[in-house]
């Protein structure tokens, strides 16, 4: 029966465990959207996970949705994500970057030159970001052309190889949470009446397309999705049948080293609405008979141990936790207590709250 503090084969990759830090946006690259040393040594005091997902990193300009989020798009970028990479890697960790646009969950002084951020549709969403004054509401969006989406594709693949040349074991593409792929997804957003837009074949159009494209750019075996088929984060309506889009999309991904699946809403309720999460499983698995089955949201120790040793999950992703514990998978094993979390220091900012919290040893010693 599996545990999961066992070792597990992941694509390209050999996990020495099946706990995955989740990724988790916390503001705090430099200029340029550049990562800093700082963020090297937070991402190493964690690297006894058994593989790390960073947080989401825009793949170009337009993608960016917050302050100090960082970019993996440029060379001054790339060398910043090495510093992170080397020192994971130097502690024996894994590392794989989330890829992201944001879509219509920005701010126009988070865009090149003030423009409007862009989406599947012209419609605002009812969503804020962090931005220098704070928290704002976003900005209304402009409806993508048609033929901008090459772009956008081309933007994804080229991120894509940047996060190798930056060392990292794989990619993330963020497919989750009402952001750029997500808003096109979902027919509560998309409103389009292109090839893009209308039934559910040209509603995933994009994101397959970018799943492609980063698979052949890469490699399967170093290639992984996040969905959140059910999230209302940052204003994503319902779609009309998650059921049936979500299952178009993994029937027609390329091969995956993993699919990565938000259970319920994002950061809350598990059971927000009706999803059949193992019916999505098996048509993945059916499709992709050697990618991993990701879980995420709200799991404590004892739900992911059952969720491991029962075969509901390959591997199950903690996000909080990780930021007030960077040694959770000892805590977990030992069945240690957690700290608890600073939450006027998860955005922005430099130590506090970031790389000053203490391992079990030190903060039972302090």
């Amino acid at each position: 029966m599996p545990t999961l503090f066992d070792p597990f084969v992941l694509g390209a990759m050999t996990l020495a465990n099946r706990i995955v830090m989740a990724p988790l946006t916390r503001d705090r690259a430099g200029p340029g959207q550049v990562p800093t040393p700082m963020m090297a040594e937070y991402y190493r005091q964690r690297a006894s996970a058994g593989l790390i997902v960073t947080e989401a990193s825009q793949i170009c300009a337009e993608g960016q949705g917050y302050l100090d989020t960082p970019g993996v798009y440029n060379a001054a970028q790339v060398a910043g994500w090495r510093r992170v990479t080397d020192a994971v890697h130097a502690a024996g960790g894994k590392i794989v970057i989330q890829l992201w646009h944001v879509g219509r969950i920005s701010h126009v002084s988070l865009q090149p030159g003030g423009i409007a951020p862009v989406s599947s549709t012209a419609r605002v969403a009812t969503a804020k970001t962090f931005t220098k004054d704070g928290f704002v509401d976003v900005s209304p969006p402009r409806a993508l052309r048609g033929d901008e989406l090459p772009g956008i594709v081309a933007a994804y693949r080229h991120a894509a190889r940047c996060a190798i040349d930056a060392g990292f074991d794989g990619v993330e593409v963020h497919g989750a949470n009402g952001y750029l792929l997500d808003q096109f997804l979902r027919d509560s957003i998309n409103d389009r009446s292109d090839a893009y837009g209308g039934s559910i074949a040209n509603r995933a159009r994009l994101m397959l397309e970018v799943m492609h494209a980063v698979a052949g750019e890469i490699g399967p075996r170093r290639t992984g999705l996040r969905l959140s088929p059910v999230t209302p984060s940052n204003g994503a309506g319902p779609d009309s049948d998650p059921q049936a889009l979500h299952q178009h999309v993994v029937e027609r991904l390329p091969l995956l080293a993993y699919l990565h699946v938000v259970e319920g809403q994002t950061g809350g309720a598990r059971d927000i609405a009706p999803f059949d999460y193992a019916a999505l499983k098996h048509r993945f698995k059916a499709r992709n008979p050697e990618g991993a089955w990701m879980v995420n949201n709200g799991y404590d120790r004892a739900m992911a141990m059952a969720s491991v040793a029962e075969g509901r999950a390959d591997l199950v992703a903690f996000g909080r936790p990780f930021i007030s514990n960077p040694d959770l998978v000892r805590r977990l094993r030992e069945d240690l207590p957690l700290a608890p979390l600073k939450r006027e220091t998860l955005y922005g900012g430099g130590a506090e709250g970031y790389t000053d919290y203490p391992a079990f040893a030190q903060a039972q010693s302090a």
